[in-house]
């Protein structure tokens, strides 16, 4: 629920969606073009972050708490790339470092905090349903556009009964000691995968009964200032995407 905190609560809310996917998109070029370097991909990262931070105004603590799970995963992903594993005649199993392996985690590990970036940026400042509105303009598929919200709508779902179960097993002191709060635990799993089923049925009910009537729409968020802020956004993409290849350049230089 951070990114949609964020999402409705940051500086550039107001911005057109189109805008924010256009520097996005910008970001990800960027993160292709300068992946060949990783001082390249670096700045990159320290352009979209800053942008994120400092442009749109997101807290630093919720944008660290937020990626944090996606950098954990690739600094495991990156140790495996650069630790090699092999076994040498009657000296069993070496682990050992390569040359070739510390390269390929600078260009991967380059490329991917930069895209990261892109997509935090992108994620954070938008709300799902200005991205739904978006790609709805991109002729994305209509029942993948109703998956997502129903996805969406599920989350909310899951996260009100979560916090309605734990606030009344904390009631009847469910985790006073570790022995219930086990228990607590348990039976709060159970409960709430068959609250879930029960909700996911009745909205599938709902859905039944509209006799799959066309796609869930919702209204848009206008947008007074769109075309100035999609030519803007535009504008900023493009530059970081020729900021990533003119780094990645002058480093092959």
């Amino acid at each position: 629920m951070r990114i949609e905190q964020s999402a409705y609560a940051n500086r550039w809310r107001t911005v057109a969606p189109e805008a924010k996917g256009l520097f996005a998109l910008g970001g990800l070029v960027a993160a292709f073009a300068a992946a060949g370097r990783l001082e390249a991909a670096l700045a990159v990262t320290a352009a979209v972050v800053a942008a994120t931070v400092l442009g749109a105004r997101v807290p630093l603590g919720l944008y660290l708490r937020v990626a944090f799970p996606a950098l954990l995963f690739l600094a495991v992903s990156a140790l495996s790339l650069a630790l090699s594993v092999d076994r040498a005649p009657g000296d069993g199993l070496g682990v050992h470092v390569t040359g070739a392996g510390l390269d390929q985690v600078g260009r991967v590990t380059g490329r991917s905090l930069a895209g990261l970036a892109a997509l935090l940026f992108l994620v954070l400042t938008t709300p799902l349903t200005d991205l739904i509105v978006l790609a709805r303009r991109l002729r994305t598929p209509e029942v993948l556009l109703d998956i997502m919200v129903l996805c969406y709508r599920t989350l909310f779902v899951f996260s009100g009964a979560l916090h309605d179960m734990r606030t009344a097993q904390a009631a009847r002191l469910g985790y006073a000691n570790s022995r219930l709060t086990f228990r607590a635990l348990g039976d709060l799993t159970a409960n709430l995968t068959l609250q879930i089923w029960q909700r996911a049925h009745a909205l599938h009910q709902a859905a039944l009964a509209r006799n799959s009537d066309g796609p869930l729409r919702f209204l848009p968020t206008p947008h007074p200032h769109a075309r100035r802020h999609t030519l803007l956004g535009g504008l900023a993409g493009a530059l970081l995407a020729a900021l990533g290849g003119l780094l990645a350049h002058g480093g092959a230089a």
